[in-house]
């Protein structure tokens, strides 16, 4: 006799049994298995957006997923950031960042995320080296000779800046403490306008990259006395390190890079780092980067965390000896 219980139950396994397939083939789906996301806590069509872009296209390509760009600017870049740090730890949602990352903690003490616990460091995708410039018409020839003019007359030059708290003010302001000079910091919106400004002589001097500055250093409108970064610069080669002129420890950049939120797993971290390194060693993606006037990194997540928590430690003291207010 036909047992309808014993039908029933027998559809119940197998439903069972096609729930733990499916489940199990979809535990194991190969990462990425959809769109990857990069926050971008800045406006469409700036450097860091830029960048974003070229090196998520190429991370597409390696990852064979697509990868969106996504802007959320505002609040100095915390937004978009704190969006990030609160993203499932899966590896679908990146940040792309700067500077600000490791600026904002010392300027808000109510900054809604962690820039070290909150997150996990995926690779330094490029660097930007400042150079300490100024207008022909300074009389000066060397960094020794600027520093000296600067002495005997405090608060009579001027610097221009890409804004209050970048980078470009960041290391100015390294400058002034490192040297013992008072320059007046005049901060615009953004390197390209504080650049025009240079070369109008409207200020004097400018902590500027090589993108902005350096074809009118070669026409002799501008002169080019130090570099910021440890190293010598590829963009300058004959323009000699703050270090190398007599100030220790003097190292600051403006930099970006790709970030997760902290937890996510190993294998997914190793997995898109690799493919952002992958992407930014391509020689296109080198050349890109290098009319912007960045030289493209990628490095490991464990460089690129200590140099996250050097750079925060250096932000704190800069912002501390000059006494640097959030606008």
């Amino acid at each position: 006799m036909f047992n309808i219980k014993f039908f029933y139950r027998i559809l119940a396994w197998l439903g069972v049994a096609l729930w733990l397939a499916l489940a199990g083939t979809t535990l194991a789906q190969p990462f990425p298995s959809k769109p990857i996301k990069i926050v971008v806590p800045f406006a469409a069509g700036g450097a860091v957006d830029v960048i974003g872009r070229l090196v998520g296209q190429k991370m597409s390509e390696t990852l064979g997923q697509p990868v969106v760009i996504e802007n959320r600017p505002g609040a100095g870049a915390t937004i978009g950031t704190s969006i990030v740090g609160k993203s499932p730890p899966d590896g679908y949602t990146l940040l792309m960042t700067a500077n600000p990352h490791t600026v904002n903690p010392s300027l808000n003490p109510k900054l809604p995320y962690d820039p070290v616990k909150d997150f996990q460091p995926l690779t330094l995708a490029g660097i930007t080296p400042i150079f300490v410039v100024v207008h022909s018409s300074v009389p000066a020839t060397s960094l020794k000779g600027l520093v000296a003019l600067l002495k005997a007359n405090p608060d009579k030059f001027s610097y221009g800046s890409s804004g209050t708290a970048g980078p470009q003010h960041m290391a100015g302001e390294m400058f002034k403490v490192a040297t013992g000079t008072n320059i007046l910091h005049v901060p615009f919106k953004g390197a390209a306008p504080a650049a025009t400004a240079l070369i109008a002589g409207d200020v004097q001097i400018a902590f500027a990259s090589p993108a902005n500055v350096m074809e009118h250093v070669k026409t002799g409108r501008l002169r080019s006395f130090a570099v910021s970064t440890a190293t010598r610069s590829r963009f300058a080669p004959e323009t000699p390190t703050m270090i190398e002129s007599g100030y220790p420890d003097f190292d600051i950049s403006a930099w970006l890079g790709l970030f997760l939120p902290a937890g996510t797993p190993r294998d997914i971290v190793e997995r898109l780092n690799d493919a952002a390194v992958k992407g930014l060693a391509a020689l296109d993606t080198r050349e890109k980067l290098a009319l912007q006037g960045i030289d493209a990194i990628g490095n490991s997540p464990e460089q690129f965390q200590a140099f996250i928590q050097a750079d925060v430690l250096r932000s704190a003291r800069i912002v501390r000896e000059a006494g640097i207010k959030a606008d």
